[in-house]
């Protein structure tokens, strides 16, 4: 299993008039959580990209169980807990307050596709190798 822990504050705009974060951030934030894991491991959204492979979300699932709120310092917990074979992969990710409270819970998934055919691929072998060592 592989797992990255990153962190971000909620900013202001991020906030409805109670202080209290809108829903629909949590997707950001957990796009955030992704992205800053896979660049841990050396590797980039952009560096996938210039290999003409995308990675649109697919399927998104949201628990909410306490509210971030304005200026809290969220811990974006991320972890891939089986190595990718196919077209697909699945981040399952947390976020916790400053206190260590778990306030959502996400499942995000992924495909990677050709971006010239439009048609999912697999996985970069590159990407593949750095993951792997996590598998054993």
């Amino acid at each position: 299993m592989y797992e990255f822990n990153t962190q971000v504050r909620v900013r202001y705009a991020e906030a409805d008039p109670m202080n209290v974060v809108y829903y629909g951030n949590y997707a950001q934030y957990f796009e955030v959580g992704r992205v800053e894991s896979l660049r841990n491991l050396g590797i980039s959204y952009k560096g996938i990209e210039d290999m003409g492979i995308m990675l649109p979300v697919v399927e998104l699932n949201i628990k909410y169980l306490r509210p971030a709120k304005y200026d809290d310092l969220l811990t974006i917990k991320s972890q891939i807990k089986e190595l990718p074979t196919d077209h697909k992969i699945i981040f399952d990710q947390e976020i916790y307050n400053e206190e260590g409270k778990l306030l959502t819970i996400g499942k995000v998934k992924l495909y990677f596709m050709d971006s010239k055919l439009g048609k999912r691929a697999s996985m970069p072998s590159s990407m593949l190798e750095k993951l792997s060592s996590f598998f054993r």
